[in-house]
């Protein structure tokens, strides 16, 4: 693969990449989960890198399998002390990548998939971490609201603002490797195409 052995120098961490780093990002009620779970069954040897996040874990959220959760003072503690290649705050809440956690997962696994947020996925670029983005739009902002209203917990006006900031994420999501838009009830044929380019990029590289 001409991505591995790729030297990084970032937040004072340097390490070498063996992994192919496969980031999907879409807004909030995307389909995130459901595309990288099934990505998962199909590649042999991929795992799924954790983040890290300020937000309090919803019901159902497990620590180390959904994010790695610190509250606010600790996650603002491990920026000072450059322990994140990248982060962002979203909605409220700091969303990042830790240094250590991302060299364990591509040193262990030739393949490694992670959620991150549209500016997440640009602080990699500025920090020239290599990395195949997909990026999954929704058929409209109109089935994009029912979907996180279907998934609870939101009030009105937390849905609102996600709305709008997906409107922006759409908007900056230009310069993803693919945008594919996962249909409603066409899951299937979302992680289908998303999977065909995975492979045809391992083949390829």
């Amino acid at each position: 693969m001409c991505w591995a052995v790729a030297l990084l120098k970032c937040c004072a961490h340097t390490f070498t990449m063996a992994g192919l780093l496969v980031v999907i990002s879409s807004p909030s009620g995307g389909g995130k989960d459901s595309v990288i779970n099934a990505l998962l069954k199909q590649f042999a040897g991929s795992s799924r890198f954790v983040t890290t996040t300020s937000r309090p874990p919803r019901p159902g959220n497990q620590e180390g399998v959904d994010y790695h959760f610190l509250s606010s003072s600790e996650f603002v503690k491990k920026i000072e002390q450059g322990e994140f290649i990248e982060y962002n705050f979203y909605a409220g809440h700091y969303y990042g990548t830790e240094a250590k956690r991302l060299k364990k997962a591509l040193a262990q696994s030739p393949l490694v998939l992670t959620q991150i947020e549209v500016n997440g996925k640009h602080n990699l670029d500025k920090a020239g971490i290599p990395h195949l983005a997909v990026f999954l739009l929704p058929e409209s902002l109109a089935v994009l609201k029912h979907r996180i209203e279907e998934r609870g917990g939101v009030s009105k006006t937390d849905l609102a603002e996600r709305l709008a900031i997906a409107e922006k994420e759409i908007a900056a999501s230009g310069d993803y490797n693919c945008r594919i838009v996962n249909a409603e009830g066409k899951l299937a044929e979302t992680i289908k195409k998303i999977a065909k380019i995975i492979s045809e990029h391992l083949a390829n590289n």
